[in-house]
């Protein structure tokens, strides 16, 4: 699946029809088509996906659904809940905010093979033991912060810039950047959106 090429087709799962609602909406009103939704996902989808997108729901409980083929990211609560859905396979882990840009900007860092972590988790997920089934695939993952200040800086702005449209300090914007160039091995700014570019974060 081409994400800079074609709107991605996502089965939509979680126990909450208004939840779901709402993230379909956010979805959609970024460019990700819900082919499918469900309570539930005990088969395979009737239609082609790229993705699952999984509502884990306020209190959590349920085990993420697997399907072959369909890489998964979860929407969950709370750190604890993250640390399951990895472990049980999830290419991503975003807090169940609603953001569509933030999960759209996952779906496309999942579609190029990286692992996406929300902020809040990284600290006591990166601290699990070496043993621990979630570091397996643990390969230094974008935060869905990191790809927002990366689509900005695909845009040309400046960390003031930055700051501004995501609420947050140039300081904090330029820490940001920085930890984006290291974990695409860029020297410049240029050099990072360029690498993004390549790899399918980024639609020039």
């Amino acid at each position: 699946m081409d994400f800079q090429l074609d709107r991605p087709r996502v089965a939509l799962v979680g126990p909450d029809s208004l939840a779901r609602a709402g993230l379909r909406a956010a979805l959609t009103s970024h460019h990700v088509e819900v082919a499918s939704e469900s309570v539930h996902l005990e088969d395979e989808p009737d239609v082609r996906v790229d993705a699952i997108v999984w509502d884990d729901g306020p209190s959590g409980g349920e085990p993420p659904p697997r399907v072959p083929g369909a890489p998964l990211l979860a929407l969950v609560a709370d750190e604890e809940r993250a640390r399951v859905a990895l472990a049980s396979g999830a290419r991503g882990v975003l807090l169940r905010d609603g953001d569509g840009r933030r999960m759209a900007a996952a779906l496309a860092a999942i579609d190029a093979g990286l692992i996406v972590v929300d902020e809040p988790f990284i600290e006591g997920l990166v601290d699990t033991p070496p043993d621990d089934p979630v570091t397996d695939d643990w390969i230094d993952p974008l935060t869905a912060r990191e790809l927002e200040v990366l689509e900005l800086m695909a845009e040309g702005l400046s960390n003031k810039e930055i700051g501004a449209q995501l609420a947050i300090s140039p300081h904090t914007a330029k820490f940001h950047v920085n930890t984006i160039l290291g974990k695409l091995d860029a020297q410049t700014r240029t050099e990072a959106v360029v690498r993004a570019a390549r790899t399918g974060l980024l639609s020039l």
